[in-house]
């Protein structure tokens, strides 16, 4: 965990007001760091593979945190017991599909590759609650900005819910406004050979998609009825490029514990974006899972078991702003000339654009006959060759794979 970035922000704040000229070395402040072990896992109502997270904490230096591979996980239950295996580093699933059920005791346990084991307490699942509405609405936000409101609406009549906590993924279409049929491809990086050929895969046309990142709560204990209304999940700038075609969100709803919602909101108080479990943090939070052999080691993350509801939204940017300006593309994408070679007969521009993968092909090449005839002047060979110009794009332009997928996800509608 990031550490020492608060407190370094302290150190700041303290010299400022005190009027101190004493450097101060906050790598240093790292060197006491003491690595955690990191459990994310939420285990829902869902019939499916569970899936838990382990990693470890990192410095504030440290690019991010370190899976955890290795591991032996179980989560024990009333109804017996679910093993788990892991699928990539640090990402653990169980071998087989279950759900949550009611009023039965969870715990899970973890034992780590350097002989280390850990348990949480005994949980139950939480009460049944459906998000009842998912919208999006046009409107100028707080600060001015205008842009589409991601809302939701939930309701518990019977009052048990109260603690709610939501994520979402979202979904957009992304057309390369410079995209030709054809590209330029590298045949031989030492002689600079290229060839103009067909594009072979589907380029023109791509999809993102981004999981939430933000942890975002909701209190209902303090109101007249458990209700949630146009509680706002996203906003999006009506500038921002993501929605310039299609746009979709998906939005999930997990009921909490009080205890649960307590660990999240002391974890979002002191948080940035990032993993919600690898943020900068002043000091340890401490969850419902311990070291079995020493109850003094920091263990971070909690063990929840919670419901869930979700639904997805589809719109159109034509469906909020008919007839007004697209948004702009991430980059300007103006042609320019790239040259093979260079003029000591060296590789030019193009074939190191092409090697680094930055550059598309747009336009100005062809192709001519490059014919072989033997001593008798018969033709044994007919190739062709690829002659410029070369006009050029960002890779970005011409080939939407720079920003997306162009597989088709199985939820897309258009």
């Amino acid at each position: 965990m990031k550490q020492t970035y608060f407190i370094s922000i302290l150190l700041i704040l303290n010299i400022t007001l005190l009027s101190c000229v004493e450097e101060i070395d906050f790598i240093s402040e790292t060197e006491t760091f003491e690595s955690a072990l990191v459990i994310e896992a939420t285990i829902t109502n869902e019939l499916k593979q569970q899936e838990i997270m382990l990693s470890r904490s990192y410095k504030f230096e440290a690019e991010g945190p370190s899976p955890e591979s290795g591991a032996i996980v179980i989560i024990e239950s009333d109804l017996g017991t679910f093993t788990f295996e892991e699928a990539e580093p640090g990402r653990y699933l169980s071998i087989n599909n279950f759900a949550a059920q009611q009023y039965v005791d969870y715990t899970i346990k973890v034992s780590t590759n350097n002989g280390r084991s850990y348990t949480s307490t005994p949980v139950q699942l939480t009460q049944e609650t459906s998000l009842d509405n998912l919208y999006a609405v046009r409107e100028t936000n707080d600060s001015g900005i205008n842009g589409m409101s991601i809302y939701i609406d939930s309701y518990d009549p019977s009052g048990n819910s109260k603690y709610y906590r939501y994520e979402y993924e979202e979904t957009y279409k992304i057309i390369a406004p410079k995209w030709t049929d054809e590209e330029i491809i590298l045949t031989d990086p030492l002689t600079c050979e290229v060839e103009l050929r067909d594009r072979i895969q589907e380029e023109r046309v791509c999809y993102n998609t981004v999981n939430s990142l933000d942890i975002n709560l909701f209190n209902t204990s303090q109101l007249a009825e458990d209700r949630v209304s146009r509680h706002l999940i996203r906003f999006v700038d009506s500038e921002d490029f993501i929605l310039t075609y299609r746009y979709t969100i998906k939005v999930r709803q997990y009921i909490q514990s009080l205890e649960a919602h307590s660990f999240y909101k002391t974890l979002k108080e002191f948080s940035d974006e990032g993993s919600i479990f690898s943020q900068t943090q002043p000091g340890f939070i401490s969850g419902n899972i311990v070291s079995d052999s020493n109850p003094s080691e920091k263990v971070i993350g909690f063990f929840d078991i919670s419901t869930v509801s979700e639904r997805r939204i589809f719109f159109n940017y034509d469906d909020f702003y008919l007839g007004e300006p697209i948004p702009l593309y991430p980059s300007l994408c103006n042609p320019r000339e790239l040259t093979q070679f260079t003029a000591a007969l060296g590789c030019g521009t193009l074939i190191s654009g092409l090697l680094l993968d930055q550059v598309a092909y747009w336009s100005g090449a062809s192709k001519i006959p490059d014919t072989i005839f033997s001593e008798l002047g018969e033709i044994i060979r007919i190739d062709t060759l690829t002659i410029g110009p070369y006009n050029m794009v960002t890779r970005f332009c011409g080939d939407c794979t720079a920003l997306g997928s162009n597989v088709v996800p199985d939820f897309w509608t258009d």
